[in-house]
């Protein structure tokens, strides 16, 4: 694997953003209470050479694990002043996930979101205001609401692979971000959107996305760089497309604060922006990857394709929202393919106030305030202690009998993160990746044949490298 880019992405982003949200933590810290219990071990000087040694080399994976080995389940990294706490396992991540923002937060992390979606919403306003607009999120993807738009998602993806021959080849990641974007198009910005204004919907999503995930946007947001120029056009003409539409995501406009003060059209821009960036990126990565896993492992392809003969007898070939939830095997196959390729490696947090944590050899570690914490979620998803032979694709691990998550701990599977910052989007997503799917393995006989893709993990999200070509024949029971 070429690590180059990932080994500056992520070497470069974690130095500058330790060192960018220590200012914040200084002007919102108070004084702590005398520390009880030792800091973790700390990894530094000549220890550190060697660290970074490795992650160059081999890789982000291969580095927390010769520090796990060696520190045990908490450690922290030491450079020019700033402190990387890593937490690995589900027992030490109670607080991570769990903790209030005044305890532990973001920080400034996500300052970048803000240029991108606005400052009227999420990462640009106070977090209460920002909680309020994860209800507004929530009411309008909780399931009643969600069973609104099984139909619109069937009625795309079957438009959409009409449109292919009777067999050739394709680039299925190519593919599913378009169809994905359709999606989108359809279920949260309403038909208007969707047949008259795609194509530069979908122009200026890729312009804003690729400009504003460049990684001196990311540590630079405001900088006078070309990329910043490109992402604000980007941003502008959507809000100014978005004015103009009378249907769009009617939940987040009819939506009111505590104080009943009503959505601005601002914050609705904003809102929609982001949900459909969220669900883009990941829901494409997450898509892809199911496609890549059940077209390298045969036994999972046969059984997801008997579960599906099953529901088509029992359902008919329309699928609707109560086939989508019977589809229990290709949702363990889609939660299986997370675990081994999440939508993100790492996830940051910064301590504003000292706390404990007890490993599960029962060591206990005081966290000081102003350390950056890391739950590394990629290693977190392979420990073997909690999920056997980790590096297999076994979606049965998740079946009765087993639900290797729920033995391990509340924090043991964290793709879609957990506790206070878990996903509110993942129902939604889950079933945009069977609606894809199971159309696909009904109507189509398909075969991966470019090499299985290394993790292309220059990128936020951890999308496969390169293109993913898949043969495809169109099978004779199509209607």
């Amino acid at each position: 694997m070429d690590l180059t880019n990932s080994a500056v992405w992520f070497a470069v982003a974690l130095v500058s953003t330790t060192a960018v949200i220590t200012k914040i933590a200084r002007a919102r810290t108070v004084a702590d209470p005398v520390c009880n219990k030792p800091p973790p071990p700390v990894v530094s000087g000549g220890s550190l050479i060697r660290l970074l040694h490795t992650f160059l080399t081999k890789g982000l994976r291969a580095m927390i694990h010769e520090q796990y080995t060696q520190l045990g389940s908490v450690f922290t990294i030491s450079f020019f002043g700033q402190k990387v706490t890593f937490l690995i396992g589900p027992e030490v991540l109670g607080h991570f996930y769990q903790g209030l923002d005044s305890e532990i937060s973001h920080g400034n992390t996500l300052e970048f979101t803000v240029p991108m979606f606005g400052k009227e919403v999420l990462y640009g306003v106070d977090v209460a205001t920002r909680y309020e607009q994860f209800r507004f999120y929530s009411n309008a993807l909780k399931p009643p609401k969600l069973r609104n738009h099984t139909d619109p998602m069937v009625q795309e993806v079957e438009d959409y692979f009409s449109k292919w021959d009777q067999q050739g080849t394709v680039d299925l990641k190519w593919e599913l971000a378009q169809l994905l974007m359709l999606i989108s198009s359809r279920c949260l910005l309403g038909r208007e959107v969707r047949e008259k204004m795609f194509k530069e919907v979908y122009t200026l999503f890729h312009e804003l996305s690729d400009n504003g995930l460049r990684l001196t946007s990311v540590l630079f947001p405001y900088a006078p760089t070309l990329a910043n120029y490109r992402r604000d056009r980007a941003h502008a003409k959507l809000s100014e497309m978005f004015t103009k539409i009378t249907d769009v995501l009617q939940n987040l406009m009819d939506s009111k604060y505590k104080d009943s003060r009503p959505t601005t059209e601002a914050e609705v821009i904003g809102l929609i922006m982001n949900l459909m960036f969220a669900g883009m990126h990941t829901s494409s990565a997450a898509s892809t990857w199911t496609g890549v896993c059940l077209l390298s492992h045969e036994r999972w392809l046969r059984a997801v394709i008997e579960e599906q003969n099953k529901i088509v007898l029992k359902h008919g070939d329309h699928v609707d929202f109560n086939a989508l939830m019977e589809m229990d095997t290709l949702h363990r196959c889609i939660k299986e393919t997370l675990r081994m390729h999440p939508p993100t490696a790492t996830v940051f947090r910064k301590v504003h106030t000292n706390f404990t944590v007890q490993t599960r050899e029962g060591y206990e570690y005081e966290i000081p305030s102003g350390h950056t914490v890391v739950s590394p979620i990629h290693f977190n998803s392979n420990l073997p202690y909690i999920y056997k032979d980790p590096d297999e694709y076994d979606p049965d691990r998740f079946g009765l009998g087993r639900e290797e998550d729920r033995v391990g701990g509340k924090f043991s599977y964290t793709a879609f993160s957990g506790g206070r910052h878990a996903c509110i989007g993942e129902a939604y997503a889950y079933m945009q990746i069977k609606v894809i799917w199971s159309h696909l393995l009904r109507n189509f006989e398909l075969k991966l044949v470019s090499p299985f893709p290394d993790t292309d993990q220059s990128k936020l999200a951890l999308e496969p490298k390169g293109k993913v070509m898949v043969q495809y024949k169109r099978l004779a029971a199509y209607v």
